[in-house]
């Protein structure tokens, strides 16, 4: 992804709020399957991860590889992920 569309999607995400909070149970399949659906209804979301700063690291990297998504930008507790949304079929 170019560096001016990461750009732009940090702005789109500015007012946004976190739509997944991963808290004390860590990453599991449920918080995985919440992402992958957020992912598809939103494609630009939030996550909350209350976890210390090498953890939090390690979340990331995981949440993206597993759903697809592109990291955009974390701050603190706050992660964006990016994820295009699948072309429907149409009939």
């Amino acid at each position: 992804m170019k560096p001016a569309d990461k750009r732009s999607f940090r702005a789109l995400a500015h007012p946004l709020k976190p739509v997944i909070m991963i808290g004390q149970a860590g990453f599991t399949a449920a918080t995985l399957a919440e992402t992958q659906l957020a992912l598809d209804a939103h494609e630009l979301i939030k996550v909350k991860i209350r976890a210390e700063k090498d953890d939090r690291k390690v979340i990331c990297q995981t949440l993206c590889a597993e759903t697809g998504a592109e990291l955009i930008q974390t701050i603190g507790q706050i992660a964006v992920l990016y994820r295009q949304k699948p072309n429907k079929k149409t009939c």
